[in-house]
């Protein structure tokens, strides 16, 4: 594993600028001879800027960095022809308009989910918290990353002969799956609120503050808190309000489960499933409120699922340390012509 400030990126071109632009704020770095440059990570708030130029014109004056030699950038969204719009921001970019605004030689967009897919194996230990056991991950066999943050989505990881494959998805627009009397109710509540239910509905940052609103007006009780709110009731409130709050987190934790057991039977990663995202590290604490269960509730399949090992990656910089290891292989694969 490389150590947290021995990043991959090894191009023969200098300096390179790479991002991970999410629906709440957008990370930036270098990187140069193999590593990220010390101190180069920089966070922004995107309600502060009015696009992504913005922000990358804001880094490259701060850190007086000048032209990188190339850039990769990753969002949270649907990224087709080098042309993506963000799916929780209002923001359309594109490869053209990038290469303008960070005078890159070579830009290159990725989905999110496909940045931290192309992290994997390139990750310090101290990063990774076993989740669920399982037989070791082993690097040649698929692996699958699960984000779960502002959004939601999922992308699977193939090491092939001629590189590392990780095809995009949008697996959080995918309809909620329904197993319970509850989860019909709670399905069929924001339905009526938002016109559709999807895994992103509940398995995000705005899923939480959801489930719990379902469960007051059920309950006749008021809402409208946010993640932050209903995690900090589930952990030191007590009476009606904590126990609403709590139940919230367990539903939650429970859908988890069963959506990434669902996409591991999909994809079949004997590599490993990876969680990642700022919600997947804040509901951690939680695990133990039924995700095993869920993850293995798949009938006569269920001791199949022991297959698969689940680990969280802690590390805030993996989508930047993968856009990197892509871009290496990227610039290496055109020297080569």
């Amino acid at each position: 594993m490389a150590d947290q400030t021995e990043r991959r990126t090894g191009t023969a071109n200098g300096r390179v600028l790479v991002a991970d632009i999410g629906g709440t704020n957008t990370r930036v770095a270098l990187a140069e001879g193999g590593r990220l440059v010390p101190g180069s990570v920089r966070r922004y708030r995107n309600a502060q800027f009015g696009g992504l130029e913005a922000v990358l014109g804001r880094f490259l004056e701060e850190t007086g960095a000048g032209r990188p030699a190339a850039a990769c950038l990753a969002m949270a969204g649907p990224v087709h022809e080098g042309r993506g719009r963000l799916t929780n921001l209002a923001w359309t970019l594109d490869t053209e308009v990038l290469t303008a605004a960070t005078g890159a030689e070579t830009v290159d967009l990725l989905n999110d989910l496909q940045a931290q897919g192309h992290a994997i194996g390139h990750l310090s230990q101290e990063a990774m918290q076993v989740i669920l056991p399982g037989p070791p991950p082993r690097l040649d066999a698929p692996q699958l990353v699960v984000g779960i943050g502002t959004g939601f989505n999922a992308a699977p990881v193939y090491n092939t002969p001629r590189g590392r494959l990780v095809p995009a998805s949008e697996a959080g627009h995918a309809t909620l799956p329904v197993r319970t009397e509850q989860d019909l109710e709670l399905a069929r509540w924001i339905t009526a609120r938002h016109g559709f239910c999807s895994i992103e509905d509940t398995l995000s940052g705005r899923g939480l503050p959801w489930i719990h609103d379902f469960l007051c007006e059920r309950d006749g009780a008021p809402g409208g808190t946010d993640s932050a709110g209903v995690l900090k009731r589930a952990a030191e409130g007590e009476g009606c309000e904590a126990a609403r709050a709590r139940a919230a987190v367990a539903t939650f934790v429970r859908l988890a489960g069963g959506v990434c057991g669902d996409l591991a039977l999909t994809l079949l990663p004997f590599g490993g499933v990876f969680l990642v995202g700022g919600m997947a590290r804040a509901m951690a604490p939680h695990m133990g409120l039924g995700f095993a269960q869920a993850f293995g509730d798949k009938g006569r399949f269920g001791p199949f699922m022991e297959r698969f090992a689940v680990t969280l990656v802690r590390d805030d910089d993996a989508a930047l340390i993968g856009s990197a290891v892509h871009l290496e292989a990227l610039l290496a694969a055109r020297a080569r012509g």
